[in-house]
């Protein structure tokens, strides 16, 4: 069990933070760098921006995975 606690709160993290960046990085090609630095800085509002700019999957993998990740570590 404890294992599988583990795996799941790594995955949780893991893609936590690739939608994380992967919403900053987009923000900086699409020149908002006030939005990009922003949000690298307080992460809730990285989801709320990539929705803004039409980054529906990445801001829903967002919150899903923070979901995940603090679910597992609850259940740690």
């Amino acid at each position: 069990m404890a294992t599988v606690v583990t795996v799941v709160v790594s995955l949780g993290l893991a893609v936590f933070l690739c939608a994380h960046v992967s919403i900053a990085a987009a923000l900086a090609r699409r020149r908002l760098w006030g939005r990009a630095l922003a949000c690298l800085v307080l992460p809730p509002l990285a989801p709320w921006w990539g929705w803004e700019e039409g980054m529906r999957v990445r801001s829903l993998a967002w919150v899903g995975a923070l979901l995940v990740y603090t679910g597992g570590v609850i259940a740690a």
